[in-house]
């Protein structure tokens, strides 16, 4: 799995109290002995809260083709974990050049890096 890749992986609650089957997107490759990776949850419950990290990607969209997404989607850029490389179910699909740049400039903006 490489960075841009939508993994199928166990996903903690907020809470911390149970883990669920979701997809993710990787933003970095594997990193250490471990081979952890960095992950952003992706939601398929688009609320009316669309915050300014979120990037919602359509069906209907040029941007859903190779994703591998059941249904339209929220890609969480503020919901981050790290995780090991063992833990991923399966890779779904990626993101495209177009949904790379938005995510760039997503996690920019959340980190404040200028």
């Amino acid at each position: 799995m490489t960075r841009n890749s939508i993994v199928l992986v166990p996903f903690p609650f907020d809470d911390f109290s149970d883990t669920k089957l979701r997809p993710a997107l990787c933003l970095t490759n594997e990193i250490g002995t471990f081979q952890h990776v960095i992950i952003a949850f992706i939601s398929s419950n688009i609320s009316k809260e669309i915050l300014d990290s979120d990037i919602i990607i359509r069906k209907e969209s040029k941007d859903w083709v190779d994703t591998g997404l059941a249904v339209d989607s929220l890609i969480r850029i503020h919901k981050l974990i790290t995780i090991p490389k063992y833990l991923f179910k399966r890779k779904l699909g990626r993101i495209n050049k177009n949904i790379e740049n938005i995510v760039a400039v997503k996690v920019k903006h959340l980190f404040e890096i200028q």
